[in-house]
């Protein structure tokens, strides 16, 4: 349940997915991300959608001109791999990143709760959505008891079971979303979980 822990879509309306990051935080978590390795403009925009768990997925319009700007101010250089560029980060930009790293790590790690929050809510609401650990031979007793437990949830057949299916086939109607519709329907989904562990008890404060 740790994805849902502070609210992570309330988290992401509030650092880049209900709204853009500014030009300097764009280009200092660039900054960040290609010091962890030298990239090509498509595969930051890969890294920040995988990050996100595809919640925040800056278009080309958006990265090339931060890429450039990172250029002309010495952060990153550019080396030409064939008729494409890959970007490195600079001393000047390392020692930026070092100025910025407490900022940078903790929006990186909200990017990450955000994922963790949104395949959470893929694991649950989708009844074909493989779980982790299935198939990899490990993880001993603990592992053997979570996997009888998925079976048996897989094989109720209540109205749970009924309302969880229409939920699917909502969500795949759904698919493919922006980022602001994948916020409003992670909302719904959140809030129906917290119903559900609620176990149909109402909110003190709503009182």
């Amino acid at each position: 349940m740790r994805g849902f822990r502070g609210g992570f879509v309330g988290e992401a309306m509030r650092m880049g997915m209900g709204r853009r990051f500014s030009a300097g935080e764009l280009q200092t978590i660039l900054l960040a991300l290609l010091e962890e390795r030298p990239s090509h403009g498509y595969e930051l925009i890969k890294t920040l959608e995988e990050r996100s768990g595809g919640l925040y997925v800056p278009s080309p319009g958006v990265i090339y001109p931060a890429l450039t700007y990172l250029e002309e101010t010495g952060l990153a250089e550019v080396e030409n791999d064939g008729a494409k560029k890959l970007y490195k980060i600079t001393e000047t930009g390392r020692q930026k990143v070092e100025d910025n790293r407490a900022a940078i790590d903790e929006t990186l790690a909200k990017l990450e709760r955000v994922a963790e929050g949104m395949a959470f809510v893929n694991r649950m609401f989708d009844p074909d959505q493989p779980q982790g650990g299935h198939g990899r031979g490990g993880g001993g007793r603990s592992q053997h008891r979570r996997d009888h437990e998925d079976d048996e949830f897989g094989r109720d057949h209540s109205n749970v079971h009924a309302a969880r299916q229409l939920l699917r086939s909502a969500l795949r109607m759904r698919h493919p979303w922006s980022a602001s519709e994948a916020v409003r329907i992670s909302g719904i989904l959140e809030r129906a979980a917290m119903e559900i562990l609620q176990g149909g008890k109402t909110d003190p404060q709503q009182e």
